[in-house]
């Protein structure tokens, strides 16, 4: 008796899945720019409604409508057509072009899911510790717990290697910031970084985390030189939140790492 081959029938993503993709990624980032705001002002996320900080009249439904409604208003406050800052579309188009990416990437997964969160926590945290210098322990604590458990459910690192990277990423930047300390007599690291550090190496691994560290030291120069160019006030300080800088190469090697590692080790080890 011949045994007829099973018909398996791969699942395609449809232009809806696309769409619903990115419609999910306008509402999360809508909710960033709500973190963006209160966080660092102690404000509670729930309450009161999203009201216009200028004239503090609560909007409607119609006013949060992510990107659309900006565009509406061209920028200003449905009462009493203050300016609204050019931040809050481009936050929120920036968490869905991330979604998609990522569902480019990984599909329908646990993984996806996983890196969802990572890259919505990350754009908080830039923005939050470019603007006020600080990054909430409500934004990096949970990193490493969800990052483990991401790596427990998900094939694409595993757990061992997302517990080696947390324990990296925390012992490898608290002894930056001790030597730091000690070469400079002042912090050159502070908390926040560190606990990030130990968020994105559970995520990442501790590999892609050396290339996180690269990265942010590579780019940070470049913006920090540019920004100090323009900005009499910077170049007084002297101070460039290096947060924004780790985040920008955490999704960097979340979504090249593998293909930038594999090159660097073609090219200059094999």
């Amino acid at each position: 008796m011949s045994v007829q081959p099973t018909c398996q029938i791969a699942y395609v993503n449809t232009l809806y899945d696309w769409i619903l993709v990115a419609a999910l990624g306008l509402s999360v980032g809508s909710f960033v720019n709500v973190l963006i705001w209160r966080l660092p002002r102690h404000e509670s996320l729930i309450r009161p409604r999203s009201r216009c900080p200028k004239c503090g009249n609560s909007l409607r439904w119609y006013h949060n409508i992510p990107v659309l409604s900006w565009l509406v208003l061209r920028g200003r406050c449905a009462f009493c057509h203050a300016k609204i800052s050019w931040v809050y579309p481009v936050v929120e188009m920036i968490c869905a072009a991330l979604f998609l990416v990522f569902f480019a990437r990984y599909d329908f997964s646990v993984a996806t899911v996983g890196f969802w969160y990572l890259s919505s926590t990350l754009i908080a945290i830039l923005f939050i510790d470019w603007e006020h210098r600080i990054i909430p322990n409500s934004l990096s604590y949970p990193l490493p717990v969800i990052g483990l458990a991401v790596a427990f459910l998900s094939p694409h690192l595993g757990w061992v290697q997302s517990l080696i990277g947390a324990v990296v990423g925390f012992a490898g930047f608290l002894a930056i910031a001790w030597l730091g300390h000690a070469l400079f007599k002042k912090d050159s690291l502070g908390g926040g970084d560190i606990k990030l550090a130990a968020g994105l190496g559970a995520f990442l691994g501790a590999w892609k985390l050396s290339l996180v560290l690269i990265l942010a030291a590579g780019i940070g120069l470049v913006v920090s030189l540019a920004a100090m160019a323009f900005s009499a006030a910077l170049r007084r300080e002297r101070v460039i939140p290096f947060g924004p800088f780790l985040a920008l190469g955490a999704l960097i090697a979340g979504l090249w790492g593998d293909t930038i590692i594999a090159y660097y080790l073609q090219t200059f080890v094999y």
